[in-house]
């Protein structure tokens, strides 16, 4: 089997997982008006639900990343998709709110070991004329597992009970994981760099591929070099400060829109399950790999190429942003919805691409897992910040102090897309890691 075919072919397993993944994530928030009518659980509950798997998965992503720069990374993508599946399956049972805050925090520490594991891997398929277009596609699963788990969870609840959606999914996520541990391979360390140190051990990865035989990888680095490495960069944490932003945004869309399509403007359970992941994610799914074509062209030409797509993204979504929360009409709240979404999709294409930019193959892991410490630790305020301000906002409706806070995030937006217009055309090029041929 060809490099050229093989690579394209991890790609597309890992989106399979990385769909239930998200499918997972996504599928309590369709059922938030259940959960409120059965067990009385008040904005700020609700937020702390949506923020316990945010929380936990901010905190085990730097263990993650770490683990995923020595262990083999097929084993911890496949073994994590059964954990989280199984203890998916398990809020099924839940019926007190620290149970819901305790199955959700487990998912998100299952969780925290897939990103830095399928991103590092997938690296190193794809060098930097295709990396980009590979991650970016990738990134697509993201959105049809959001969309999957936002429609399918509350359609279950509507006709079967929400209890049923989770035991589907824990179940559906258990068995690919069984099946892909046949055929996803372990690639060497760094061979999308072209990168040579030391020869491959047999300890540190399986036979990847026929066109990998006798690729050679460095070591990996311990805790404290690694980290060196990640410090060194200040465009890693410039990067990774807008992360947070975009995060913040980001987890109040995925935990309050289909509640507030339920309560502002009266969508029944499954239509908002639907609408409120369809609209914004299905645009971004189509921007993702447009993102990921025009980054590989703009980073031919400016180091900072793939942080300008970014920031385009950011920039002009912090209008729509704006007017999805202060909108009262329904058709003008869709489309801004969508124009959001695609926007976004510009912004996530890129979001490891441009890290690995300035960030050696040995270290990425570790990169990995301290940008999603940084990025969901603080975007996980998202959700009760904004349940916080619909309980005791100013306004005399809770929905009125819910659209407001919504609109807000158009600023965090701006911010970060100006952020990124600053690093594109200046840090960046210090930063940027030689280009190998093999790349």
């Amino acid at each position: 089997m060809s490099r050229s075919r093989y690579k394209w072919e991890v790609v597309g397993m890992l989106w399979l997982v990385c769909c239930f993944n998200y499918a997972d994530r996504q599928s309590i928030f369709s059922v938030f008006p259940k959960l409120q009518a059965e067990f009385g659980l008040d904005a700020v509950q609700l937020g702390l639900i949506g923020s316990a798997f945010m929380w936990l998965y901010a905190f085990g992503s730097p263990l993650a990343g770490f683990v995923g720069d020595h262990l083999p990374r097929k084993k911890l993508i496949l073994g994590g998709c059964l954990f989280w599946s199984g203890v998916t399956a398990l809020t099924g049972l839940c019926a007190k709110f620290w149970q819901f805050v305790a199955v959700r925090a487990s998912v998100g520490l299952g969780e925290a070991f897939y990103f830095p594991s399928s991103v590092s891997l997938i690296s190193d398929y794809h060098g930097r004329r295709t990396r980009s277009r590979a991650l970016g596609l990738h990134q697509s699963s993201v959105y049809a597992g959001t969309i999957l788990g936002g429609w399918l969870g509350a359609w279950f609840a509507e006709r079967h009970g929400w209890r049923m959606g989770f035991y589907f999914f824990g179940g559906v996520g258990a068995v690919l994981a069984l099946i892909l541990f046949r055929y996803l391979r372990e690639p060497v360390r760094g061979a999308g760099e072209g990168a040579a140190a030391t020869p491959v051990s047999a300890t540190q990865a399986e036979p990847a591929a026929p066109e990998l035989i006798g690729a050679v990888q460095a070591p990996a680095p311990g805790a404290a070099e690694a980290l060196r490495i990640v410090l060194s960069k200040p465009t890693a944490w410039l990067l990774m400060i807008v992360f947070l932003g975009a995060n913040f945004v980001a987890a109040i869309f995925l935990t309050w829109t289909p509640f507030f399509l339920v309560d502002k403007f009266g969508f029944k359970l499954t239509a908002a399950g639907l609408s409120g992941t369809l609209f914004i994610h299905a645009a971004s799914a189509v921007s993702a790999p447009l993102g990921g074509w025009l980054a590989d062209r703009w980073a031919r030409r400016l180091a900072g190429g793939r942080m300008l797509v970014q920031a385009v993204g950011l920039l002009a979504g912090a209008a729509f942003v704006g007017l999805v929360g202060l909108t009262a009409n329904v058709r003008t709240l869709l489309l801004a919805m969508a124009l959001f979404g695609f926007c976004k999709g510009l912004y996530d294409s890129n979001i490891w691409a441009s890290l690995y930019d300035v960030i050696e193959p040995r270290a990425r892991g570790t990169a990995a897992g301290i940008m999603n410490t940084i990025g969901w630790g603080g975007g996980a305020l998202g959700p009760v910040a904004v349940g916080l301000v619909t309980k005791y906002g100013r306004h005399a409706r809770a929905i009125d102090n819910m659209s407001e806070a919504i609109a807000s995030g158009a600023i965090i937006y701006l911010l970060g897309g100006l952020l990124l217009l600053g690093i594109a055309f200046g840090r960046a090029r210090r930063d940027l890691l030689p280009e190998h041929p093999l790349g």
